[in-house]
């Protein structure tokens, strides 16, 4: 099968304590579950009911403005920012607000409304979303297309070891709706095609990437 992400020839193993068909890219580092594995809308949803996200949470606010604090002071004071893929909570958005931003969301389960697409941001946030897209690229492409120039797009995903055995070892892949799993080369690879900077990433599960055509494209 060909990468989704960069369109190289995949390795193909099998998942046996998922049951599930895996396919590992050597270039760009993405690991990803066949598409015949994916979870229709409902079942997600169902699954998605049972999160607690609770915005009274002390320990909930901590977990986005550790986010925060790595993002922020990365980029130019933003003015105008969406949570894209916010869940029912609109924490992170209302955090963006205190923050002094214009602050909007978007969920397709939640928060359905697509007027968000009529609007730029300075900054796109995007929380542990991008494990659950059946088409990252896309995606990708349509959040960079919203952005302002110098615009950042903030994403937060589990980090995977593009190592076989280390994967199959690895937690975050038994959840049924985590369908990729992307490595920092993963953002590298998918800016190169785009002619975007890829700003940098904290190792575990943070990745920035600026709207700014890259020098090196």
């Amino acid at each position: 099968m060909q990468c989704l992400i960069c369109d190289s020839a995949t390795e193909a193993f099998t998942d046996t304590q998922m049951a599930v068909e895996t396919y590992r890219c050597s270039h760009c580092g993405v690991i990803f579950k066949d598409p015949q594995s994916h979870e229709d809308f409902i079942l997600q949803k169902t699954r998605y009911d049972l999160h607690e996200n609770d915005p009274e949470d002390e320990g909930y606010r901590r977990y986005f403005q550790q986010f925060l604090d790595f993002v922020l002071p990365q980029m130019d004071t933003p003015v105008t920012a969406l949570d894209f893929g916010c869940g029912r909570s609109t924490l992170l958005a209302d955090m963006l607000t205190e923050q002094g931003m214009q602050s909007r969301v978007y969920d397709p389960i939640y928060h359905p409304d697509n007027s968000y697409r009529e609007h730029q941001y300075d900054l796109i946030t995007s929380v542990e979303v991008f494990e659950h897209l059946h088409d990252p690229m896309a995606v990708f492409a349509t959040l960079v297309s919203l952005l302002n120039p110098n615009g950042i797009l903030a994403i937060r995903t589990a980090f995977t070891c593009s190592e076989r055995e280390a994967y199959l070892r690895w937690y975050y892949r038994r959840d049924p709706t985590h369908i990729v799993f992307f490595a920092p080369r993963t953002f590298e690879v998918m800016c190169a095609k785009m002619g975007l900077r890829y700003v940098g990433d904290n190792g575990k599960y943070i990745a920035m990437i600026s709207s700014a055509v890259s020098s090196r494209v």
